[in-house]
């Protein structure tokens, strides 16, 4: 981060080190945002960079490719760049599903995935064009009865997460949200080669779903790799 020196926030700086950060998902759409969509809180330490570190110069490029202003800000004697130092992670994978802290060394250590930046139009395309296909996938793969609703809440390089409603007992109003990982069965490389896993679970759904045999002993849809991952936490 780049900050001021006579700014509000680097005044407060100086009194506490600590910032939180709160991240989440964005979409190009009208799906639901808050507390139903996965998030996560960084509490981090912040440390100033000094001019001299050794990847001041990759910080300096990466600042100027996202603001115009870039060169007259750097180069003023009274802004600073700043480094978060995450102390303490905490993930929320929506309301009444799943939380959990999140190991910061384990954090350090990952990669970001290679669909990360293409992620949010893949999960906006398939709950926008394949609501067809997710509620065939849920009831004849996942085995969910009196579905009410399912929505993919992301996508990466082994596989996708999706978020289940159903009727719980006899009353209608009676909703309980369970979270699937459906695995890809080996890990994509590229958004073309993720787009052609999830339309192999798909048509292994439609497969399934309409007692397709092609004269083997895998009946279709059992060497998808599937896991429920989350259970509504409010019943």
């Amino acid at each position: 981060i780049n900050i001021e020196q006579n700014a509000l926030n680097e005044g407060n700086g100086s009194v506490s080190p600590l910032v939180t950060l709160f991240t989440q998902l964005t979409s190009d759409t009208a799906a639901p945002q808050g507390q139903d969509v996965s998030r996560c809180s960084f509490t981090c330490r912040v440390e100033k960079i000094p001019k001299d570190a050794p990847d001041m110069d990759t910080i300096r490029m990466r600042y100027s490719l996202t603001h115009t202003y870039a060169d007259q800000v750097m180069d003023s004697p009274k802004f600073a760049f700043y480094r978060l130092l995450p102390e303490k992670i905490y993930y929320v994978g929506g309301f009444g599903v799943l939380a959990k802290w999140v190991d910061v060394d384990d954090y350090k250590a990952a990669a970001p995935d290679i669909l990360a930046k293409e992620a949010s139009l893949i999960v906006n395309k398939l709950n926008r064009e394949f609501q067809d296909d997710l509620e065939n996938m849920a009831q004849h793969l996942l085995g969910v009865e009196k579905l009410e609703g399912i929505r993919v809440t992301n996508v990466d390089r082994l596989g996708m997460d999706v978020r289940v409603t159903r009727q719980q007992g006899t009353r209608r109003n009676k909703l309980m949200t369970d979270e699937f990982r459906i695995g890809f069965r080996i890990p994509v490389i590229s958004v073309e080669d993720a787009k052609s896993e999830v339309l192999k679970v798909f048509q292994e759904a439609w497969e399934k779903a309409n007692g397709v045999d092609w004269g083997d002993s895998e009946e279709p849809g059992s060497t998808v790799p599937i896991m429920k991952i989350a259970a509504d936490s409010l019943e």
